[in-house]
This record gives structure tokens, C-alpha cells and sequence, in this order.
């Protein structure tokens, strides 16, 4: 009797496993692709854009074997704090850098004794990890000297080894421009030029003027990365599932120089930069089909965004700085108001799309609050890595929105202007702690202020996005109660060094950011 009983338990048990397994997608460890584009707006993607001049089909498809997110935010409007923020699921302004990018011959603004980066976390886990494309984070650029390097980079030892790179911050392997109009124009292989740049880039209509590796194209970037990218993906194909990879794939496209391959010109509706986003589109083909072949598709999980707004300039002479896709009937923000750099929604919302069978479902869509800090605390529940107290303070795991079993999984997020200007989006509410855009484009406007007899803040915006999606109606004074709640509300995630729950954190280097001026007012 004993022996029925405990036979009957093992066979009960056993089949409400398969039951639970049967409900609970396979969490099989993936290969993961991380894809950033770099300028493309929100009304680039054709799917996202009724109104777009640029067909993207691979864009397209990938949306429709995914999820596509309607309401993703980068974490700042210009792409070096966005990066920031990827790697290390911090807001970029708790970083010593509180505005603005890198710049020539700039040093590393993540320290690898202060920082545990993404790609140290998914090393941790078995992953080989790679970087290809666009780094813009800084370099320890080497000079001849032993000085600091001079603006035209004439006295940086090209033939010696640049430190502080990917690959001292949790990446195997690195290649790329670095930052594609900087010089030394030259493409970089781990921690060393593949080519010493012994001819010169003059100023002209694109790029700064420095050292430049012979037959230097700018053509030649985006097909160059690409190779890259796909050859990366067939040699560690092999290793799966012993070893997987991460790659950040990190375009330097559609960003300037604007320049398509000669094969593309005129394929898009939307001059030299919409060819420039159908090539893009062509090498997100290229890469899938890859996965295709390879038969890695189902255990890949690949992610498509964008580091920050457009510029919708139309990529003649390499810019079109006098010209506008416009022109073309072309917005490059949809709908949105503002550009790169701006606090308006056209400057960080971005398009989001992220696939992985059996897992993510298909022709999925959600309309959740996410910021691209979540790709941190994500990868790490995919991984299974326990995130301690002090790593990754802003990043909320989004797993439960890609598997469909959450609708929601962050109640606000902060975004940051070009010009450090910060606001506060909070379901459908957004303030903006300025008067202006706080863009490159737009005039930055009046920092917030409070009037010490009313209370009342001033110099603010606020919308409600759902009813006022293009931001024309400020009703900042009809909400005062609401106004406040959001600045005490931001005024806490700033002071308080995180925005998750835990021990609070210091934010790093002086805390001068023009924002706690008027924050450490609040009584």
C-alpha cells in the first residue's frame, strides 16, 4: 500500500511539472544581440511610421516575429550618456559627465575600478562578448610625449596601444571607428588601429580634421561593421550552447557623415538619409538570415533600438546641415515634437524591437514605460545573475513584459537633455525642469524655479502624453499639485542615487549639475 501511495505522489508530481512546463516558455540560456542604431528616429521604422518614406522590411518582419515597444526612452537625447546608461544600468548624470558627449581625445568615463559594466556580467555568466561599431565612451589615447593629446591629434603615437577601451571594460573582442567624424580616422581592432593613419583628413564637410588611414571612406563604415558583425556571429555560432555570445552591435549609422553605399543611393524616398536607414535595414536582413542558416535563430535573442532622436538632416555633403528629409515629406520623429538633444519626446523615444521564439510572442505590442538602462537588470535575469545593491541602480527587469505574463514594470523614468536638462516621465505625465527644449537645436530655455511666496514652480512643463502626444499644450499651471508631486518625486531618485529600491548610492564627481540648484530647495 506504502508503495502504490509513494507512486502515486511521483506520478501526481511529476505531472503537474509537465504541466508547469508546459505553461513556461524554455528559458534556455540565449545568444544575445543587442542592435543600436545611432540617430534614427522613431518615425524611421516603417511600421511605426504610416507616413514614412523609407521602407525598412527587415525592420519589419523582425517587429512582426517580435515585440515592438511604443513607449521606449532612451536615457539621454545625445548618444555618449546612452551608452553610459547600457552598460552600466545607471542614469548617465550619476556619472562624473552631467551633460553633453564625449569629445576628442576625451578619457574613459567608465572606470573599469569603479564600474561593473554589462559585458562584466555576462563574462561572469560563460558569455564571449564582443563590441562592434561605435564606442564614443573615451579612450586613454597614448601621445608621443607622454602629454595631453593636442585637438588635431598630432601628437598621439598611433602605433602604440590605446587603453580604457571595450576591452578592459567586459569585452573579448572590439571592433570599429570608435566615433565615426573623429579621427584618427582609422578602424580599431581591440585596443590598437589596423592601419596606421599616416595621410590626413582636412576639415571639410564632415568630421574633424586628423590623422587618417590611406584610402579612408566613409562609405566604407557601415558594410565594413557589418561584415564584422555577421562574421563574429558564424565563428561563435560553433560554441553555442557551451558558450554564448553577446555582441553589441553598435551602428554608426544613420548618424553623420550620412553615407550610404553607392548601392543604396536613391532606394529610399527620403534622399542620401533615408538610403542611409535602407542599408541599415539591409544588414538587419543580412544578420538574421544569418541566424537562419546557422540554425541559432530560436536560441537568439536579438534587440533593435536606438541610442537618441533624429536630426532630419538629408545627408548631402555628408549632413545636409542647410537641408531637411522634410523636404521630402519625410519626419524622422513621426509624429513627435523636437530632435536630437531636445527634452521633447522626439529627442529619446525610440523604436524598440526585441525577438526571441518561444519565448517573446509574435506580432506583439506593449505600450509599457521602459528606458534602455532596463537592458542591464533584463540580461541579467535572462542569465540568472543576481544584481547586488550597488550595480545597476536604474534598470528594471523588462523579462516579464517580453514574455507577456506583466503589463507594467516601472512607474516613471528620468531623461536627460543634450544640455543635462532633466525630466520626468511618469505613466502618461511628463515634466520637463525647464522652459525650453534644452537641446542643440532648440533653445535650452529657463532651469525651474520656485516662487518662495507661493510654492508654485515656474519655468516647468507638463503633459499628459496619452491626450497630447506632440506636447503643443503646457499645463503646468493647471496641475500645481500634480507639478510638485513629480519634482519631489525626481528630487528623491536624484538624492536618493538610484531609482530602485535599495541602499542609496552616491552619484559620482561634483554635485554642481545645474538641476540640484533648484532641487535642494525643495522643503
Amino acid at each position: 500500500m506504502k508503495y502504490f501511495i509513494h507512486s502515486f505522489i511521483i506520478v501526481f508530481l511529476f505531472g503537474q511539472l509537465k504541466f508547469i512546463e508546459a505553461k513556461i516558455p524554455s528559458r534556455k540560456t540565449p545568444n544575445i544581440i543587442f542592435i543600436l542604431a545611432d540617430d534614427l528616429g522613431y518615425g524611421d521604422v516603417e511600421i511605426l511610421n504610416e507616413q514614412s518614406k523609407i521602407p525598412t522590411p527587415y525592420l519589419n518582419k523582425l517587429a512582426q516575429q517580435g515585440m515592438v515597444f511604443t513607449h521606449a526612452h532612451a536615457p539621454s537625447a545625445v548618444c555618449t550618456p546612452t551608452r553610459y546608461s547600457i552598460l552600466t544600468g545607471n542614469y548617465s548624470w550619476r556619472s562624473s559627465k552631467k551633460s553633453g558627449v564625449a569629445w576628442l581625445w576625451d578619457p574613459p568615463i567608465i572606470d573599469k575600478l569603479e564600474h561593473y559594466t554589462l559585458g562584466d556580467m555576462l563574462q561572469s555568466k560563460g558569455y564571449h562578448t564582443a563590441c562592434i561599431g561605435k564606442w564614443h565612451l573615451g579612450w586613454q589615447w597614448p601621445t608621443i610625449k607622454g602629454d595631453a593629446p593636442q585637438l588635431d591629434g598630432r601628437n598621439i603615437d598611433y602605433a602604440k596601444a590605446i587603453t580604457g577601451g571595450p576591452t578592459e571594460l567586459g569585452f573579448n573582442y572590439y571592433f570599429g571607428d570608435d566615433v565615426p567624424s573623429f579621427p584618427p580616422h582609422a578602424f580599431i581592432e581591440n585596443d590598437r588601429v589596423t592601419t596606421l593613419p599616416t595621410e590626413w583628413w582636412e576639415k571639410g564637410n564632415a568630421g574633424a580634421p586628423g590623422a587618417m588611414a590611406p584610402g579612408w571612406k566613409y562609405e566604407d563604415l557601415l558594410p565594413t561593421i557589418s561584415e564584422k558583425a555577421i562574421d563574429y556571429v558564424k565563428d561563435r555560432a560553433i560554441n553555442y550552447p557551451r558558450e554564448p555570445f553577446f555582441l553589441f552591435f553598435s551602428l554608426s549609422a544613420p548618424h553623420t557623415p550620412i553615407a550610404p553605399s553607392e548601392a543604396f543611393l536613391g532606394n529610399s524616398g527620403a534622399g542620401k538619409y533615408g538610403d542611409f536607414v535602407v542599408e541599415i535595414d539591409h544588414y538587419l536582413g543580412e544578420l538574421l538570415d544569418i541566424l537562419d542558416q546557422l540554425g541559432i535563430s530560436d536560441h537568439t535573442l536579438v534587440i533593435f533600438t536606438s541610442d537618441n532622436g533624429p536630426t532630419n538632416m538629408d545627408g548631402k555633403n555628408y549632413t545636409g546641415e542647410v537641408g531637411s528629409v522634410l523636404s521630402y515629406g519625410h519626419n524622422s520623429a513621426g509624429i513627435l515634437r523636437g530632435l536630437k538633444s531636445d527634452s521633447w519626446e522626439a529627442g529619446h523615444r525610440e523604436p524598440f524591437i526585441a525577438r526571441w521564439p518561444g519565448v517573446i510572442p509574435e506580432t506583439s505590442k506593449s505600450d509599457a514605460l521602459i528606458s534602455l538602462t532596463d537592458i542591464f537588470s533584463t540580461l541579467a535575469s535572462i542569465v540568472g545573475f543576481d544584481l547586488n545593491d550597488s550595480i545597476g541602480v536604474d534598470s528594471f527587469d523588462i523579462l516579464p513584459l517580453l514574455n507577456g505574463s506583466a503589463s507594467n514594470v516601472r512607474e516613471d523614468l528620468i531623461v536627460q537633455s543634450g544640455t543635462g536638462i532633466l525630466s520626468l516621465i511618469e505613466g502618461d505625465w511628463k515634466l520637463i525642469t525647464s522652459s525650453g527644449g534644452g537641446g542643440m537645436w532648440s533653445q535650452k530655455g529657463i532651469l525651474a524655479t520656485r516662487d518662495t511666496l507661493t510654492g508654485q514652480w515656474q519655468n516647468v512643463q507638463l503633459y499628459n502624453l496619452s491626450e497630447d502626444p506632440i506636447e503643443a499644450h503646457n499645463i503646468a499651471g493647471a496641475e500645481v499639485k500634480r507639478v510638485n508631486t513629480m519634482m519631489h518625486k525626481l528630487s528623491d531618485q536624484i538624492l536618493n542615487g538610484r531609482s530602485t529600491v535599495g541602499v542609496q548610492q552616491i552619484n559620482m564627481g561634483e554635485q554642481v549639475w545645474e538641476t540640484i540648484k533648484w532641487i535642494e530647495s525643495i522643503p
